[in-house]
């Protein structure tokens, strides 16, 4: 990703440093939603099953889905392959509040789910901004 006007030397820190707490604000939020994954297994199957329609799903796959998981928050707190793991990140976490719309049709009984909105802001704003989010990142190939 190019950037179109270089950051002053005032703003650049601040900024780097507010995209890393947000990055590492959203990664404890996947990190618990993942480590949920290996505890309760079975925890997963009733929310695939409840949200998504998805029957099927057995406590073993939502291991191995929470393994590939948290492959990908990893590589996203790290910084890795921005495009592609901010990306993900936020598609994940678009489809899961998406998909609760039901909760907010009750928000005094949900209210809970309305967590799910300044999050999605923050994955959004990181992939917007993914070319200055450079504080504590792995460094991977140029253009990410």
């Amino acid at each position: 990703m190019s950037t179109s006007t270089p950051l002053s030397g005032d703003l650049q820190k601040p900024l780097a440093r507010s995209l890393f707490s947000l990055r590492l604000g959203v990664f404890i939020v996947m990190l618990m939603w993942t480590l949920d994954k290996f505890v309760n297994p079975g925890h997963a199957s009733k929310i695939f099953s409840k949200f998504y329609g998805l029957n099927w799903l057995d406590q073993n796959l939502s291991i191995i889905i929470g393994v590939v998981e948290l492959l990908l928050i990893l590589a996203f707190v790290a910084g890795m392959w921005r495009r592609w793991t901010y990306g993900a990140v936020l598609l994940l976490h678009a489809m899961s509040t998406f998909i609760s719309y039901k909760q907010y049709m009750a928000p005094f009984e949900h209210l809970l789910f309305f967590a799910a909105w300044p999050m999605l802001a923050a994955c959004l704003t990181l992939y917007w901004l993914r070319a200055w989010d450079t504080l504590w990142v792995f460094p991977t190939r140029k253009g990410n």
